[in-house]
């Protein structure tokens, strides 16, 4: 997927080979959906040589998925690129990471965290037998936590531009520029209904913050290009344990 995935199971009933057997996971997720990989199923999508209707069962899943988020986003969250490609990269990420999560629930884990490239589902405590916490960066400067969170079971996702640089487009309007808002991180139920509202809102610029606070059940924090931080009206709960 490009990005680092940290995975962290502190039960006493971890089995050896779990942590294997969940980045074997990650992998499989990557070449089937990688839009780097000329041989994934998504590149012969977009190549012609393989028809939607034709393609797996997770492909139409994670297509169905994002056809949704774009209805429910009024077309902020959008896969079809400017030039026409299909790239399913802003719903598959959190897809895989709930996949993953619920590999280990199948497992009867309880106690675990993982995070791939800054978005995240936890269940339980940590190896200390506290709730499990996340920091939120500092943009212009990200060896720094302007927040802690704890997201007590929730799911967050972050999009933003002070890392990976402007790879999010406004679908509405492909040559404006999204510079208003540099980090914005959503908390959702869970991890994957927090990364497919998190692109979308990042998309909607200053207006993204609004949105979410429109989503029952959702949370954000945003910090616009001045870095003055933005938050939802009950945000804060998230801020103690």
């Amino acid at each position: 997927m490009g990005m680092p995935i940290t995975i962290e199971v502190v039960d006493d009933t971890a089995k050896v080979g779990m942590l294997a057997d969940l980045f074997a996971y990650f992998s499989e997720v990557d070449e089937r959906f990688s839009t780097y990989k000329e041989t994934s199923e998504i590149m012969s999508i977009n190549r012609g040589e393989l028809q939607i209707a034709d393609a797996s069962t997770e492909m139409q899943e994670v297509f169905a998925l994002a056809e949704k988020t774009k209805a429910e986003t009024d077309g902020y969250f959008n896969m079809q690129q400017p030039n026409g490609s299909l790239d399913p990269s802003g719903i598959v990420k959190g897809w895989a990471i709930f996949n993953a999560a619920n590999l280990l629930r199948a497992q009867n884990v309880t106690n675990f965290y993982i995070d791939a490239g800054g978005d995240i589902e936890s269940s339980g405590n940590n190896e200390e037998g506290l709730p499990w916490s996340v920091g939120i960066k500092n943009p212009f400067k990200q060896s720094e936590i302007v927040k802690v969170i704890y997201p007590k079971g929730a799911g967050i996702a972050t999009s933003g531009s002070y890392i990976r640089g402007s790879h999010i487009y406004n679908p509405h309007n492909h040559q404006s520029e999204l510079a208003e808002v540099v980090s914005l991180s959503v908390i959702g139920p869970n991890v994957l209904e927090a990364d497919r509202f998190a692109t979308a809102v990042f998309a909607m610029g200053k207006g993204g913050i609004a949105f979410i606070e429109s989503l029952p059940g959702f949370e954000g924090y945003a910090i616009d290009k001045n870095g003055v931080a933005t938050m939802t009206h009950n945000f804060e709960q998230y801020t103690n344990l």
